[in-house]
């Protein structure tokens, strides 16, 4: 995209060149102490997008207890009516999906299609938020003692913290921010460092929003160091829940210090996914869920399609169909349409991508196609199919990065096995038109994942089902399902309308 279009695209969504990096909702912007800049970069092309000046722990100190008065009001409103708000925020998100679709794209890298993609899920869970704020519901249990009535209600949890990534951007942002919104929260926002512009361009659309309905403080932003800005909202009893998305080193980091203090942790860790395929799958089928499991988001998917099972008989029929597939791959502008694959969000990712291949290699490894940098501007590389003899130590880790490490199984039970034999357990899929092979892969001791699909591949969530794995992805639920219950707190309510005080397991005390 040309530097004016970009430029031109970032007024409209009223980012400003030299942008403050707070926001106590709505409209309170304002910078950090020091004139330390952040630069956003295009990693399509390495340019200049445009520059925030960093919130410090200062801004944050003055945004928390005001997050915190905003909540005590909040918390008051009627949940359908905290749904209204989000409707808005949905219909808001609505009219600039183009452009702030356009705009995830031009800043993270992935292509337009999944850009606006991105925003339509944004749009998605605050339609499930808005019905979702009439369903709140609590459980009615039968008491012991006559002239009981038991009962359970939720109430709203208090601030929260998001800390967000940069592979999805904003869409993660909404799961937990429509969801918190309805459930009666307040929220402090730390986007990713590299991708501070788009969590600008949704900060104003929320104060628009908050702004209209006169509320204050409900959607706060503070884009700021890691060391300092996310430790201090980490280590802060005020927010009684963080949710966190990112690395399992930092997040074990996360659990620990929250556990520390007796708060709540949402992690969304990593993911090593693999994908089945059984002599009877429909090969179409598995071809589609594969290539765009392995190379959507140039790889950079938490349930990015990283290791390939095939069963041994009809794995050079796999492996041939994957080569020509991916030779018809050409890396582009990720902005412009009919591109497939764009770059890598960093020359950081780029180096990692060569050393993993350079290991994967060294164990034994037989690169089928890829494999290596392009030599242009942008953080660009080959979509890489390896070869491997066996699940070795590089298989075993999550590289962000488009690479598919292709093995080959002889019984379905062994495929299973290599499956849940890495840290990770986010997202796994089988192929297979045999209803004995798919209820194993789904039995107790079937898919260790949070996330098993037959005939669909590991990428591409809906957002009605709770989102999250076990083991090293951090054991976290966000999105649909019964994910709300992470932002309130549970009570349990017991009446008496007796004249009698009859105690619990029929205790008899004077």
């Amino acid at each position: 995209m040309p530097a004016t279009s970009a430029a031109n695209l970032l007024q409209r969504l009223g980012v400003q060149p030299l942008h403050p990096a707070a926001c106590f909702g709505p409209n309170e912007w304002c910078s950090g102490q020091t004139t330390t800049r952040l630069s956003s970069l295009n990693p399509s092309t390495g340019e200049l997008l445009g520059e925030v000046l960093l919130a410090d722990v200062g801004n944050y100190q003055v945004m928390v207890p005001r997050t915190q008065s905003a909540f005590l009001k909040w918390r008051e409103v009627p949940a359908p009516k905290r749904g209204q708000l989000v409707r808005d925020l949905g219909n808001a998100l609505r009219a600039d999906i183009e452009l702030l679709g356009t705009l995830v794209s031009l800043e993270m890298g992935k292509i337009l299609p999944e850009g606006i993609g991105e925003v339509q899920e944004m749009i998605d869970i605050c339609d499930f938020a808005v019905g979702l704020s009439r369903q709140l519901c609590g459980s009615t249990m039968h008491s012991e003692r006559p002239g009981h009535r038991m009962y359970e209600q939720w109430h709203p949890l208090g601030p929260i913290g998001i800390i967000s990534a940069f592979n999805f951007p904003v869409a993660v942002w909404a799961w937990n921010a429509a969801l918190a919104a309805v459930c009666g929260d307040t929220m402090i926002w730390k986007p990713s460092l590299q991708t501070p512009l788009v969590s600008i361009a949704v900060q104003n659309l929320c104060n628009k929003v908050m702004s209209d309905h006169g509320v204050s403080g409900l959607f706060n932003l503070i884009i700021g160091p890691n060391d300092s800005v996310a430790e201090a909202m980490v280590a802060d009893p005020r927010l009684p829940l963080i949710s966190f998305t990112g690395s399992t080193d930092v997040g074990r980091h996360v659990a620990a210090t929250v556990g520390q203090r007796l708060g709540r942790s949402l992690l969304e860790l990593g993911g090593n996914n693999a994908l089945i395929v059984q002599p009877d799958a429909d090969l179409n089928l598995a071809m589609r869920a594969i290539v765009f499991g392995a190379i959507g988001t140039a790889g950079q998917r938490c349930t990015t399609t990283r290791r390939l099972l095939v069963q041994r008989s009809i794995l050079d029929t796999i492996c041939q169909k994957l080569v020509s597939a991916y030779q018809q791959f050409e890396p582009g502008d990720p902005s412009a349409a009919g591109t497939l694959l764009g770059p890598l969000v960093s020359p950081t990712a780029v180096e990692r991508f060569e050393q993993a291949v350079a290991q994967a290699v060294s164990e034994g490894g037989q690169v089928l196609v890829g494999g290596r940098r392009y030599q242009r501007p942008g953080n660009y590389v080959e979509p890489t199919i390896v070869l491997m003899p066996a699940q070795t130590p590089v298989v075993r880790r999550e590289t962000f990065a488009p690479i598919l490490y292709v093995m080959a199984y002889d019984h379905l039970v062994e495929a299973i096995e290599l499956q849940n034999d890495v840290a990770h357990g986010l997202s796994s899929a089988l192929f297979t038109t045999n209803l004995l092979s798919s209820e194993s892969f789904l039995s107790v001791g079937g898919s260790d994942c949070g996330i098993a699909n037959v005939n669909i591949g590991t990428s591409g969530a809906e957002i009605g089902g709770a989102f999250g794995g076990e083991k090293d992805t951090g054991g976290g639920r966000e999105s649909g399902s019964d994910a709300w219950k992470v932002y309130m707190r549970r009570q349990t309510n017991t009446i008496n309308w007796s004249k009698e005080l009859p105690l619990a397991q029929g205790i008899q005390f004077g």
